[in-house]
């Protein structure tokens, strides 16, 4: 039972480090459309505003692509879980799992991400109409 508990311990503190990336996507997305905004508040142009989006679109790739991967550990984990003490091969390969709801475009789309992203992009528009 011990070498389950390592490698379902391996799996989770991956999963951890996946999630904490995800939160620290979602701060910088914030802060660095608050602060294009602070910086270029002061020379507004439309052209130059048009810049806001490509962080908070990048950052949607990068978070959706740490959301995607801690999806695949956490079937791992499930895998794991099911499998006899024998069997415990340490093995950590994903790539298997990456079908059905488990996909990168599935990932993306999610209400997890768009609920996130899209109300940003909005308020986002509304400012810059505003100005």
């Amino acid at each position: 039972m011990a070498n389950k508990l390592k490698h379902l311990g391996f799996i989770q503190g991956t999963i951890n480090r996946l999630a904490n990336n995800s939160f620290l996507i979602k701060g910088w997305s914030i802060g660095l459309v608050t602060a294009i905004f602070v910086f270029l508040g002061q020379s507004y142009s439309p052209a130059s505003m048009i810049i806001v989006y490509f962080p908070v679109i990048s950052f949607w790739f990068l978070d959706a692509y740490f959301l995607w991967q801690e999806r695949l550990y956490r079937v791992l984990y499930d895998e794991v879980r099911k499998i006899k003490e024998n069997d415990i091969n340490f093995s950590m390969k994903i790539q298997t799992f990456s079908s059905g709801k488990n996909t990168y475009h599935e990932t993306f789309t999610s209400c997890t991400l768009s609920c996130f992203y899209i109300p940003l992009i909005i308020v986002m528009s509304i400012i810059i109409l505003l100005k």
